[in-house]
């Protein structure tokens, strides 16, 4: 265990002193549950992290390159009038292409 020395104003050592008699328990005890209440350990990625993580390791999933950034900067479409343009197009959705190929690979 690491070994931390504060230098306190006089008062504050006091009140810390109080609330350690009130709760009869020593100082040291209750800067310390502080300390660990107020910095706890990160919390263990969740679920969308950890698949975002193993995309990544396995280059599947990268950062968009200098250019692609600037073309997504330089977008002035809307979502609204790209899902106008995709119900104007028809066709099966891209899902529902994908399901058909995985169970018959000739009929693409």
């Amino acid at each position: 265990m690491t070994r931390l020395t504060l230098e306190l104003q006089p008062e504050l050592y006091a009140r810390l002193v109080q609330e350690a008699t009130r709760l009869g328990r020593p100082v040291e005890s209750l800067v310390r549950e502080w300390l660990e209440r107020s910095y706890p350990p990160p919390a263990p990625a969740g679920e969308r992290e950890r698949a975002i993580a193993v995309l990544r390791e396995a280059g599947l999933l990268t950062e968009l390159g200098p250019e692609l950034k600037q073309m997504a900067a330089q977008a002035t479409m809307s979502l609204e009038a790209i899902l106008t343009v995709f119900v104007r197009v028809g066709g099966k959705p891209l899902s529902e292409i994908a399901l058909l190929l995985r169970s018959d690979p000739g009929s693409g």
